[in-house]
């Protein structure tokens, strides 16, 4: 399949149009190779994750973080300039689907709504002028009320991890239930205004803790993400199958871990 015509089934899911302004979606290297054999998906371009995509053969890698957020210079030693080298040198196109895939909730990206049932689905930052429904963060309603222990039992089947943080007193029942793939600490406050009972996100900071308007959990940044473009990687795979081309999820790394102190 022509390198065009891959590109144009990625971005049917996520379509450019949906990425915030500040963003870096879309070709990250411009690769040499015209038909694409094999594509590779993983989180982040890593120069790990990149070694594995090309040795096992990949004509087009496929990450959720870009390389970069801004033009750079290959003028310094460091993992930016590592995987330019390997991507430049073996021809490979690498292309990013950061957040034209978040601000999608029909995509990948609602996997935590479509597994906690959430009715009424809305987005609380809208990122396309000319569609309500593409934006940061979803909010929606649970089928019924569950005490907060059940839902914590029901979200940690969702998001499986060794540690959570909390912020704020969870209220005796869960409704409405917000979250936000990635960093969504700056939508605690759009969150509490559409009501909900709660908000999912990742990397909450002390201050925004400090001034949160409602009770969150913070199950880290990797753990939605990672599933989210597993999820994409399936699908992708599912559309590309009849074309001959075999697709290769990379599993990413998460970068924290629970330390015990003395």
């Amino acid at each position: 399949m022509h390198i065009t015509d891959v590109l144009s089934l990625i971005e049917a899911t996520a379509p450019l149009s949906g990425a915030a302004s500040w963003d870096k979606s879309g070709v990250q290297i411009a690769g040499s190779v015209d038909s694409v054999k094999r594509l590779a998906v993983t989180l982040d371009p890593t120069p790990p994750a990149i070694q594995e995509a090309l040795d096992w053969g990949a004509d087009c890698i496929l990450t959720h973080h870009p390389l970069a957020m801004s033009p750079r210079f290959l003028d310094t030693p460091g993992p930016f300039l590592d995987v330019a080298r390997m991507v430049l040198s073996r021809g490979a196109w690498l292309y990013a689907s950061h957040t034209s895939l978040d601000a999608q909730p029909d995509g990948p990206a609602g996997w935590l709504a479509r597994e906690l049932g959430l009715l009424n689905l809305s987005v609380l930052e809208q990122t396309d002028p000319n569609n309500a429904n593409v934006g940061f963060g979803f909010v929606g309603d649970l089928p019924a009320p569950l005490a907060w222990d059940d839902f914590a039992k029901e979200l940690g089947h969702c998001v499986p991890r060794d540690f959570w943080v909390t912020g704020r007193t969870h209220p005796e029942f869960i409704q409405t239930v917000s979250y936000c793939t990635g960093s969504g600490a700056s939508l605690l406050d759009a969150a509490s205004a559409a009501g909900a009972d709660v908000h999912i996100t990742g990397d909450v900071k002390y201050h925004q803790a400090l001034d949160a308007s409602l009770f969150f959990v913070d199950v880290g940044h990797f753990s939605l993400e990672e599933k989210m473009i597993h999820i994409f990687a399936d699908e992708l795979s599912a559309s590309l199958s009849e074309s001959g081309i075999s697709v290769h999820f990379i599993p990413g790394t998460e970068p924290f871990a629970l330390h015990a102190g003395n």
